[in-house]
């Protein structure tokens, strides 16, 4: 059975799409002032979970480029969305088969990139991501309430039914 941090992940994840529902690419490349734009965002997030899963946990690098074009501090940029979303499912469909097998014991232990330790428990590093994707979630719908968009998605979503608690 998957673990229960694990499920919250996926629900996080299919919320923060349900936020990015009907967002067009000409939208998604929309700056205001010195905020990324959405489509920037998608890459950044494609960053992090390919950082972590892949990179770190496995030792892979689908995309080198996402390191360098979106990772924390990277320079504006005006990525295109469907690049970015093909980018972001490939990475987490890729990772999901791993992140299958994490136990509890696997959460409390050091997170290791090339056999040395990364100052982060794999299950901090769950965390960081989680809540990662909850912080853009929120910049993408004030993003979106500034292009004039309604009738935005509510957060969060049907938790009870796709995610509820469940202990470890």
């Amino acid at each position: 059975m998957t673990h229960p941090l694990i499920d919250q992940l996926r629900f996080t994840r299919s919320e923060w799409l349900r936020g990015l529902q009907g967002v067009s690419g000409e939208d998604a490349g929309r700056h205001f002032g010195p905020m990324n734009c959405i489509s920037w965002i998608v890459g950044h997030l494609a960053w992090h979970e390919q950082r972590y899963w892949l990179q770190r946990a496995q030792g892979m690098l689908p995309f080198p480029a996402l390191n360098e074009m979106f990772a924390y501090g990277a320079p504006m940029s005006t990525p295109d969305l469907d690049d970015m979303l093909d980018k972001w499912r490939t990475v987490t469909r890729v990772s999901d088969p791993f992140l299958d097998t994490i136990t509890t014991s696997a959460l409390q232990a050091e997170l290791l990139y090339d056999g040395q330790p990364v100052g982060q428990s794999m299950g901090s590093a769950l965390r960081r991501l989680t809540y990662h994707y909850w912080f853009h979630t929120g910049e993408i719908q004030a993003i979106r309430q500034m292009l004039g968009q309604a009738n935005l998605p509510e957060y969060v979503g049907d938790i009870e039914f796709e995610a509820p608690y469940r202990a470890e």
